[in-house]
């Protein structure tokens, strides 16, 4: 089968197209022919090890030392076809349309992927094509995971920094499913589709605009992190909960902080996606109350390409890698 390997790492040319052995499901997994999987910012992290010290030695740790172990497939979410279920395994049968996430097993960058028939894989929703679902599991559900932490609730302001990526734009679509007035902040190009999407508000931060936007909000959700903490959090009503997805460890120190010396809650913190809120925001999609931004299609051939472009910042929603 066609696979993209992992040879060191570093820049997106590290990412080699390499023929390798399809794999056969053990017992309790299941063989699915991948259609459909993504890259997003935190793929490209992984990939150059762009992160704070501490995760960074924990992903050598896990990957390998001084470069990833011999024959590592990268790429989390998936959407396909379930080909074949390893012994025991009874939740799927041949032919069942999934979507998923891999997780840490990684490997959804390649034709064939075998994973524990009990981890993160769901039905595909029915209104969704593959590459439609194939965004939804890591910005979906990183975005319900931070949200429902916010506990947030009808009629409250949220601020949304970093709206227009791929957790931000199913955070703007969450948010107004739970009855929230939101506030979008991201880049001039993003700001019509954010309002496509049903922000109340834009803030362009590339023009001057207030990064932290302009006014005083229940809950506010950092996607980025690179907003300034602190003056952000002026903006926050007592007793709000300001909510910072993958922060480095002076801002999880300064967020314990905040916390104990005031009426501010932050949630500082990786989101670890669950099977229940995949199947949640199945039921969202085949309501209509969720949709995929997709900005671009790549086939496999061209992962470096995608890469490079994701890592502009200029992406839209999701990018999708069309496998097959």
């Amino acid at each position: 089968m066609k696979a993209i390997i992992w040879t060191a790492y570093g820049p997106p040319e590290v990412l080699e197209l390499r023929d390798v052995k399809k794999p056969e499901p053990a017992e309790g997994e299941v063989l699915i022919r991948v259609r459909a999987t993504t890259v997003t910012a935190g793929d490209c992290e992984m990939r150059s090890l762009q992160f704070p010290a501490l995760l960074r030695l924990a992903m050598r740790l896990w990957v390998g030392l001084l470069r990833p172990r011999e024959m590592t497939i990268p790429g989390t979410e998936f959407a396909g076809e379930v080909e074949a279920v390893g012994e025991g395994a009874t939740l799927f049968k041949a032919g069942d349309r999934v979507f998923g996430s891999a997780g840490m097993h990684l490997g959804a960058y390649a034709e064939y992927i075998c994973l524990p028939e009990r981890g993160s894989i769901a039905p595909l929703p029915t209104s969704m094509s593959f590459e439609d679902a194939a965004a939804v599991p890591f910005g979906g559900r990183d975005a319900l995971h931070f949200l429902r932490k916010g506990h947030l609730e009808r009629g409250q302001r949220i601020l949304i920094i970093g709206a227009g990526g791929s957790i931000g734009t199913f955070a703007v679509q969450l948010a107004k499913y739970f009855g929230a007035k939101v506030t979008a902040v991201d880049s001039t190009e993003k700001l019509n589709m954010l309002r496509e999407l049903g922000a109340d508000h834009v803030v362009d931060y590339t023009t001057g605009g207030e990064a932290c936007g302009d006014g005083s909000y229940d809950v506010i959700f950092d996607v980025v992190g690179r907003t300034g903490q602190l003056r952000c959090l002026q903006d926050l009503e007592e007793h709000g909960v300001y909510l910072l997805a993958n922060p480095g460890l002076f801002q999880s120190l300064r967020g314990v902080w905040t916390s104990l010396i005031s009426s501010r809650r932050v949630v500082a913190q990786t989101a670890e996606g669950t099977k229940e809120e995949l199947l949640f925001l199945k039921e969202l999609a085949e309501a209509g109350v969720l949709h995929s931004v997709i900005d671009r299609r790549y086939p496999l051939e061209q992962i470096q390409e995608a890469h490079r472009y994701v890592e502009t910042g200029r992406k839209k929603g999701n990018l999708i890698i069309s496998v097959a």
